[in-house]
């Protein structure tokens, strides 16, 4: 999987949990929302990868994780992310709302319509979207 099969699976996943919403599968949307961010970050990350480089254990080892927050630290986004913080406080907000996200989200029944709204407003917000963040650098 490359940096292109990630963004197309971002915008995939994306598409996916809006259809999912509209037809209140809440639960679904959550779960897709969160992945997306999670390959916008793998994209990111992809991004930097050089193509003969041999890549150090550690490093490989960090980004096969689904920790929203593991990856935001691996991407090299950090700088950004303080700076983004500093000029929208929406921001941080969002990222509160969307970096506890888990893969066993997928596990969970009875996600709340409320809850559901917050989480996709956090992520495709035009203006203080983590989504929409992420693919302004990927």
């Amino acid at each position: 999987m490359n940096r292109t099969d990630l963004q197309r699976l971002t915008r995939l996943r994306l598409r996916e949990a809006r259809v999912l919403f509209d037809n209140r599968r809440y639960d679904g949307a959550y779960y897709l929302l969160g992945y997306a961010v999670e390959c916008a970050l793998k994209a990111y990350i992809a991004k930097q990868t050089k193509r003969y480089d041999f890549p150090d254990k550690k490093f490989v080892n960090d980004i096969y994780t689904h920790d929203l927050n593991k990856l935001l630290s691996v991407s090299g986004l950090e700088s950004d992310y303080r700076k983004e913080i500093m000029r929208t406080p929406n921001f941080e907000l969002n990222w509160t709302v969307v970096k506890d996200w888990s893969e066993q989200s997928r596990y969970t029944i009875g996600v709340s319509r409320a809850k559901a709204k917050d989480f996709r407003s956090a992520v495709v917000s035009r203006r203080t979207g983590i989504l929409p963040w992420l693919q302004r650098r990927w």
